[in-house]
């Protein structure tokens, strides 16, 4: 049977991690080299790594910050933030990402996704799709969640997949750092939609909200979250031990 994958965010802005609720209000947390660190050695399955702010300040993302986190942890990275061509998924691998995260990049030139999936491989290529209702839909934001497209979020995740993004990053906007729990309706119509790893992400706010959500979606790869990591509400062996327990198949 497949573990199920817990996945601690990083959300970097200016070179420190950084957290808020639905998006809003960053607080600094730590050192993401440190923290990366820490993950690693504390049983994480993988990194997700976020240059939060790099698609709405118009630039590159901090390449020498993500080198030096590349280079102290054991397990997979993840890496977005200002991803717009294909020489961004070169530099970020170089930088020594294992997968690469497209948001606002992908929105900006669909094409990309297949462009990259071709060259890289479709495992290698994430879509991380930030998602709110609006008027009783499902709506795409862009540049961190500041910017409504417009799009009906289930209709692009399907096309990206289509294209060949090999792993789906939901991002609850209405859920994010409120700590009430996962999103599990748009978790579930994401997962009905798509034949690729879904990642859950937004609202965890204790050990349970992780049950909650392998219990309520089995088919759910993997629970991603960041402040109650950041800030020890939940310990990772704790969680783990806890879903081993609940009949959750995990990697202890």
């Amino acid at each position: 049977m497949i573990t199920k994958r817990i996945i601690p965010c990083l959300d970097v802005k200016n070179g420190r991690v950084v957290k808020g609720t639905n998006f809003q209000g960053l607080q600094d947390v730590n050192s993401p080299v440190e923290l990366g660190r820490f993950y690693s050695e504390n049983g994480a399955d993988e990194l997700v790594f976020y240059d939060i702010t790099a698609s709405s300040d118009g630039r590159k993302l901090f390449a020498d910050i993500l080198t030096e986190v590349a280079s102290t942890i054991f397990i997979p990275l993840t890496v977005g933030g200002g991803i717009n061509t294909l020489d961004d998924f070169e530099r970020v691998l170089g930088c020594g990402a294992d997968k690469v995260s497209v948001n606002s990049g992908a929105i900006r030139n669909p094409e990309l996704v297949g462009m990259a999936a071709k060259k890289y491989g479709d495992q290698c290529v994430v879509l991380s799709a930030d998602i709110k209702r609006v008027d009783g839909q499902f709506r795409v934001f862009a540049k961190g969640g500041r910017e409504d497209t417009g799009m009906e979020a289930l209709s692009w995740i399907k096309r990206c997949v289509d294209m060949g993004a090999g792993e789906v990053v939901v991002n609850s906007i209405d859920t994010d750092g409120v700590k009430q729990g996962f999103d599990i309706e748009m978790l579930e119509a994401v997962c009905n939609t798509v034949n690729v790893p879904v990642i859950a992400s937004g609202g965890a706010g204790c050990q349970q909200d992780f049950v909650d959500l392998f219990k309520k979606i089995p088919t759910i790869d993997a629970g991603l979250a960041a402040s109650v990591f950041h800030f020890g509400q939940v310990k990772i062996p704790d969680l783990k031990k806890t879903l081993f327990e609940n009949n959750i198949p995990v990697r202890l």
